[in-house]
């Protein structure tokens, strides 16, 4: 009995370029399935007041008191207006929002009671799924803590790549 080889080994070898571009494709497709999976789990709860993008800024704003910008800087929000999206959470009541002492110009945000639960259940959500994940091996071959330092260096490229245009 001959065993089959993975999926991939059939595959032609790729290009960098393609390989490269097939690789932000999937990024993308999987930053939509996250906002699909929060948007899912909002609506087995019955919870419909809020979008998946407002959801994840809650979760990224996290127990910390930050700017408009900071919190722009920590996540993905897929071409979402941040400072639209926190005056609704305001509007609320998930964020509290203040301006700061030292510039006028800028408001300080922080969760809300609301918010912090909110927050809890986005992060309950991604540890079931990070459970499931080391249950059945996905995040075994390779390590997921390999791919993160690849994203991490990929991420630097792009960062090196914006300051070099500017």
């Amino acid at each position: 009995m001959t065993s089959a080889l993975p999926r991939q080994e059939y595959l032609p070898q790729l290009d960098a370029a393609e390989s490269y571009f097939q690789c932000l494709q999937l990024l993308e497709r999987l930053h939509r399935l996250m906002l699909d999976l929060i948007k899912d789990d909002f609506e087995r709860v019955g919870r419909c007041d809020l979008t998946p993008v407002q959801a994840l800024l809650l979760y990224n704003l996290g127990e910390a008191e930050v700017s408009a910008g900071e919190l722009r800087s920590r996540g993905m929000y897929q071409g979402s207006n941040v400072s639209y999206n926190l005056k609704k959470l305001v509007g609320m009541g998930y964020v509290h929002h203040e301006r700061s002492d030292q510039d006028r110009r800028s408001v300080r945000v922080r969760l809300t009671v609301d918010g912090q639960s909110v927050r809890e259940q986005i992060g309950q959500l991604f540890a079931r799924h990070a459970a499931d994940l080391v249950d059945t091996g996905i995040l075994d071959d390779p390590p997921l803590d390999a791919v993160n330092r690849q994203w991490r260096r990929i991420e630097r490229y792009w960062l090196d790549q914006i300051r070099y245009i500017y």
